[in-house]
């Protein structure tokens, strides 16, 4: 099982690098998406400060979706996806590494862009902390959750549209508690408690996903 999570994670990685354009498009959004708020709301240094947890909070839940549709599509079209399922090994670990794939080509960069954007909205530097652990805990569940969503609409003509209706409802304790932690550091409180809560919604997420997804790519293989 490692070394089938190993194989299916670095293969998607090199498929990525081949395809650069399509892999950045969701850090590009990031960038631009985060970049046009200051110059639409102005350069209130107050005012920034206090829009800038929601602003790269919900762009980064944007990002994260546009390559979702994506996930296990071109597998499933070119019958790799079958084979996967065919090893005769779990297909939780097809979800899982096909998850951990996406959060290093979306959720990470976007992790680590945040303090530069921070420094755009000129956040403090413990506000910038804030919220770049929030992302770090809260990205991961996005990509297992866009993982479950990406296999129930697996060969639906409408996939994208039925994926933000399915993932984005689920992501919102996310998206609440990751910008409590930095308005809870803004405000001079502890956001330890925001930081259990996303953990503990990681590690929900993390033992119940993969087998959710798992179960739905066998569906669609059938």
């Amino acid at each position: 099982m490692r070394s089938l999570f190993l194989a299916l994670f670095l293969r998607d990685i090199r498929l990525a690098m081949r395809r650069r354009i399509e892999a950045l498009l969701p850090v590009v959004f990031f960038v631009v998406a985060v970049s046009l708020f200051p110059l639409g709301v102005g350069p209130e240094h107050d005012t920034l400060r206090l829009i800038a947890p929601g602003v790269v909070w919900v762009c980064a839940l944007l990002a994260a979706m546009l390559s979702l549709t994506s996930l296990f599509a071109q597998d499933h079209a070119d019958g790799s996806l079958e084979q996967m399922l065919l090893t005769g090994q779990s297909a939780v670990v097809v979800a899982v590494a096909k998850s951990a794939a996406h959060w290093t080509l979306t959720g990470l960069p976007l992790t680590i862009a945040a303090p530069l954007f921070g420094l755009l909205f000129d956040m403090h530097p413990a506000s910038i902390a804030a919220l770049t652990v929030s992302l770090l805990l809260g990205t991961p569940t996005l990509s297992l959750l866009g993982a479950v969503g990406a296999a129930l609409t697996l060969g639906l003509r409408s996939a994208g549209v039925l994926i933000i209706l399915l993932v984005l409802p689920l992501s919102i304790p996310a998206l609440i508690f990751g910008t409590g932690a930095v308005g809870a550091v803004e405000a001079g409180q502890s956001s330890m408690a925001h930081y259990s809560i996303l953990g503990a919604l990681l590690i929900f997420t993390a033992l119940t996903a993969p087998p959710a997804a798992a179960a739905a790519l066998r569906i669609s293989a059938e």
